[in-house]
């Protein structure tokens, strides 16, 4: 305090005013005091590291305002050392600071603090800190103070955003256990993991659409969800694919001749609700593959080394009947046609279109294989038996 009636003296000499008037530059000081006091909460007898660094910014920001000919210099100053001196104090601690688990603590409770600077810097410093307080920030919304509760959820639904994938489906994963355990706070759990879901799905939808994505609604039949497939088209990066974390409703993902690897295992490991994988011409080697299955163990894993027929079929059950045929396939050019019946591969008798794929899983292409079909005659009705061979194409 001394060092302050310093700077008010030095600041009237200075300023060449009169004692009892006193300028614009020494009334912001004396207001940053005040606050600064208020917001430290310590008496005039028991001064903190906080105030000795409030009282440092005020005697260079004194010096710098009261020297200054101009009024609106002298304004501008000594509002800007009134905002740098509040960002010293408020917290209660250094600019620079670790964050351990008392100083995560300290923040949260200062989240429930009655003055707004105080309760807004906590904010800032809890999001800025990420992973470490999460937790903490879990309990705290779960607690009774329905005010540091609903920050809380403002804080992690901030985290939602953040670039590293693992702390966002972890802040996600935060959401959605306070949105269903009930309570004041459940709802806005609720409301702010549905708002951020519905903006960053439709962001995400479109950047991979952009870089040649292709989605599907999976048929009824085969239960609902999104389908996503990478085939040629796609020009994204193995960072373009975290976006598939953020699709709502994603039961299904298939890369079809794009080269995969250990980076993009990862990457996909983390997509839990998925029901199905495709990798088709991947290039990735048997311990990647048992590497993803072991991480998604609900889902179906449909691996084929490369080569392509290029036929489509009902996926459930039933014989192996070929529904659609895409111009310019292998199937296409070997003259297999919509309606016939795939009874065996090289021999080996197959009963659906998952025993067809599952034959054709360890062929690459340019490899040959000969199809036995069931052809029904256009006239009569009578079904011939007849084996094809087929140059497998590359997805």
């Amino acid at each position: 305090m001394d060092g302050l009636l310093r700077v008010e003296m030095e600041a009237r000499v200075a300023s060449g005013r009169r004692a009892g008037k006193r300028s614009r530059a020494m009334d912001g000081l004396l207001r940053v005091e005040l606050e600064a006091r208020v917001a430290s909460g310590r008496s005039a007898g028991k001064r903190s590291r906080a105030m000795d660094g409030l009282l440092r910014v005020m005697l260079f920001g004194a010096a710098f305002t009261v020297y200054s000919s101009h009024p609106v210099e002298v304004l501008v100053t000594s509002r800007l050392f009134g905002a740098m001196a509040m960002l010293v104090v408020v917290g209660g601690h250094p600019l620079a600071v670790a964050t351990d688990g008392a100083t995560v603590a300290r923040w949260i409770d200062d989240l429930g603090s009655p003055q707004f600077a105080r309760r807004e810097a906590a904010s800032k410093a809890l999001v800025d800190a990420g992973r470490p307080a999460l937790a903490p920030l879990a309990e705290a919304i779960r607690a009774s103070d329905f005010e540091v509760a609903s920050r809380g959820i403002e804080i992690v639904r901030d985290l939602l955003a953040a670039d590293d994938v693992d702390l966002a489906a972890d802040a996600e994963q935060i959401l959605e256990q306070c949105a269903e355990e009930g309570g004041r706070s459940s709802r806005l759990a609720a409301a702010a993991l549905e708002f951020h879901q519905v903006g960053t799905a439709a962001t995400a939808r479109e950047r991979l659409e952009s870089l040649g994505a292709v989605f599907r609604e999976r048929p009824f039949v085969e239960q609902s969800g999104i389908e996503i497939e990478c085939g040629a088209a796609w020009k994204g990066t193995v960072d373009d694919l975290r976006q598939l974390a953020r699709i709502r409703g994603l039961s299904s993902v298939g890369f079809h001749g794009v080269k995969l690897d250990a980076e993009a295992v990862a990457v996909l490991g983390r997509l839990r609700r998925l029901e199905q994988v495709e990798l088709f011409g991947t290039g990735l080697g048997d311990d990647a593959i048992a590497e993803l299955a072991s991480k998604l163990p609900d889902a179906r894993m449909d691996v084929r080394k490369g080569g392509k027929l290029g036929v489509g079929a009902l996926a459930f059950g039933g014989p192996c009947e070929i529904r659609t045929i895409e111009p310019g396939s292998a199937a296409d050019q070997a003259g297999i046609r919509p309606g016939d019946v795939v009874v065996a591969v090289d021999g080996t008798a197959i009963t659906d279109f998952e025993g067809l794929t599952a034959r054709l899983a360890g062929r690459g292409p340019g490899e040959r294989v000969r199809l036995s079909v069931d052809r029904s005659g256009a006239a009569n009705g009578d079904v011939a038996r007849i084996d094809v061979d087929v140059r497998l194409d590359a997805w």
